[in-house]
Formats: C-alpha cells, sequence, structure tokens
C-alpha cells in the first residue's frame, strides 16, 4: 500500500488517527513514494517558524527510513496515461501533478493508495484507493 503525502501530514499534525490509518493497511507493507518525500521536504524548507521547521525536519528523517517507491519509466507511462483521462474527462491534469504521479506508481506496483483527499484521486481508472 502507498499512502498519499495527506496521510503522512494528517498523522504528523495529529489529525489524522494512526488507528484508522493501521486499520486500512491492515497487513500490507506500506510505501512512501519519493513523490512524496519531494513535497514534505518543500514543506520543510518553507516554513519560517523555527519550532515547525525544526518538527517537520525530525517528521521527514523519520520517513526517510521507510521503503520509498522510486519514479521509474513505467511510472512515467502510467502517469501519462492518468493525465491524459483526466483531460479527456473535462479535469486539469495540472493541479494535481503530484497525485497523478503517485496514483501511477501504486498503479505500476498494483498497491491501494490511502489517501486523505479522495476527491483528488476520484475516477482514476484501475485506482483502488481508501481514506481512513
Amino acid at each position: 500500500m502507498i499512502f498519499d503525502t495527506s496521510i503522512w501530514v494528517g498523522l504528523a499534525s495529529g489529525q489524522i488517527s494512526s488507528q484508522a490509518v493501521l486499520k486500512n493497511a491492515g497487513d500490507e507493507q506500506v510505501f512512501i513514494s519519493a513523490i512524496s518525500l519531494g513535497e514534505l521536504s518543500f514543506g520543510v524548507e518553507s516554513c519560517s517558524d523555527p519550532a515547525t521547521r525544526m518538527l517537520r525536519i525530525r517528521s521527514l528523517r523519520s520517513l526517510q527510513q521507510r521503503p520509498v517507491l522510486d519514479v521509474t519509466s513505467l511510472t512515467a507511462s502510467a502517469f501519462g496515461i492518468l493525465a491524459a483521462f483526466m483531460k479527456q474527462s473535462g479535469r486539469s491534469p495540472r493541479t494535481r501533478v503530484n497525485d497523478l504521479w503517485i496514483a501511477a506508481q501504486a498503479m505500476e506496483n498494483d498497491y491501494a493508495l490511502l489517501t486523505a483527499n479522495l476527491k483528488d484521486f476520484e475516477g482514476l481508472p484501475g485506482l483502488r484507493v481508501s481514506c481512513p
């Protein structure tokens, strides 16, 4: 199972219950996307409050120890299919680029995707998505 960035942020902030996440993950191995690591790194680098920045750094360092899914040429193909699907269905893929990359990784590896933002992944063909 791959967790969307929203899950990692929600767990770190206490907005998402770890029990709810564990219930959804079950016995599946949990991965973090290299895309999520980039988004979380941006959150660290763009934070001006020193205390918050330190908390984010600690959280990011912890997450960097998890199994990471890298972007491959197969991920890129799946991304292209998903972005074209969104455009053909009248939705702009530009506003959800990182979500599409994460969805592409889930599809490439036949993993379910756990997110706090179901609407971001709504209607993507072949994607198994759930929310805690």
